[in-house]
């Protein structure tokens, strides 16, 4: 069968890969702690779904506009002047089926054939794969552990060509936790105002969960505003994973275009989770906070777990639900039987020996680290950090 060529220009998410592979262990009657993927352990709390209920009751069945209600895209300009500080208006604003969709909606809308987009490393799988779809060109911005996993104004400079387009990026950053500050993004902006024809793709799908000060937008300096498309999404902030829905703020002309399309594509996300969604966008935060407070614990434990591995380098996260660490101390060794050459050697080492998921480096451009998520129970975590000891032991 000759299928289409476009199914060649890019690879299947590692990470669902991973939790595949994990999945049908699991179905054979292994004990698998997941590990892999970024997915919050928690429920969608009880007045978001009370408004699904009642949006439900109130017969809320029928098809809605490819944008999204007016009153969700409202709400969402309500949470963004509210948390951010920013004003956009229902025009700006184009919900979709999810973050990924989002930011698949916003890459076709500004990438051509050729074009250049800038990414730091380390950066979501999704965001490379996407840009191949559109026929651009990927330019990975190499970042360290070292420094904290963020661009530099300098490697900034240095990756702009005559032919960059875009550049994007998460602030939280998935995977590396990282995240970047007013005036690390201030100093950005101002490589960004000498180069007026690049826009700028920001992430911030994990805002909600930050561990060491308020959230910043790259949306927020004046002259960047209208060429920045802000991605955002319920998934992570608010655990309604399966409820997909994302959102982009955007000037109109992106909006538009975007619009256009989703129309083609799946025309409006669920009319169902659109009614929740209002309210999780303007109402009680607390659960959101409470979810991050849990999430804190968690990380200060992790740490303090993988200080007893031998050989990690890790970064500690500053957001997200991720630990990055650097695993290249064990490129060459081997139990007998496996010897591990690169990060996806490490990671199906354990899930095989120490049934515990991962998510290689490379799937993020960092080919020498390995992503562990802590969005899984303590009990789990704690059960599953004493595996990957035991059979990173192994290891000679």
């Amino acid at each position: 069968m000759q299928l289409s060529s476009l199914l060649q220009r890019f690879n299947e998410p590692e990470t669902l890969k991973m939790a595949k592979l994990g999945r049908e262990l699991r179905a054979k009657g292994v004990d698998v702690i997941d590990l892999s993927l970024g997915e919050p352990d928690f429920d969608t709390p009880a007045h978001i779904k009370e408004a699904a209920i009642k949006a439900i009751n109130d017969n809320w069945s029928h098809y809605t506009p490819v944008a999204g209600f007016l009153d969700l895209r409202e709400a969402a300009c309500t949470k963004l002047k509210r948390d951010n500080n920013l004003d956009y208006k229902p025009e700006h604003i184009i919900t979709s089926t999810g973050a990924k969709q989002s930011l698949a909606n916003a890459i076709l809308a500004l990438v051509d054939d050729g074009d250049e987009v800038i990414i730091p490393t380390p950066y979501w799988v999704t965001y490379s794969e996407l840009v191949k779809i559109a026929r651009g060109k990927v330019v990975e911005a190499k970042t360290t552990l070292e420094s904290g996993f963020k661009i530099t104004p300098a490697q900034l400079e240095a990756a702009i060509t005559s032919k960059t387009k875009l550049f994007l990026f998460s602030s939280p950053c998935n995977p590396s936790g990282a995240v970047y500050s007013k005036a690390e993004l201030e100093a950005l902006a101002a490589v960004f105002a000498k180069h007026p024809n690049i826009y700028i793709i920001s992430d911030e799908i994990y805002e909600y969960i930050n561990f060491v000060s308020k959230h910043e937008s790259i949306a927020q300096f004046g002259e960047l505003k209208d060429r920045t498309v802000v991605i955002n999404g319920l998934s992570k902030g608010f655990a309604m994973t399966g409820w997909r829905l994302g959102y982009t703020a955007s000037n109109t002309e992106i909006a538009k275009a975007m619009e256009k399309i989703q129309g083609q594509m799946t025309s409006a996300t669920c009319s169902i989770t659109q009614k929740a969604a209002v309210v999780a966008l303007t109402t009680d935060l607390k659960p959101s906070f409470e979810m991050t407070e849990e999430f804190t614990r968690r990380r200060a434990r992790v740490l303090e777990l993988v200080k007893d591995i031998p050989g990690f380098k890790t970064f500690q996260p500053e957001g997200a639900f991720y630990i990055f660490p650097d695993i290249s101390y064990y490129f060459g060794k081997s139990d007998g039987t496996t010897t591990i050459t690169n990060s996806a050697d490490f990671s199906m080492y354990l899930l095989n020996t120490a049934n515990v998921s991962s998510v290689m480096g490379d799937a993020f451009g960092e080919p020498n680290c390995v992503r562990f998520s802590f969005a899984n129970s303590l009990p789990n975590i704690e059960k599953a950090w004493a595996r990957i000891k035991e059979a990173l032991a192994k290891l000679k």
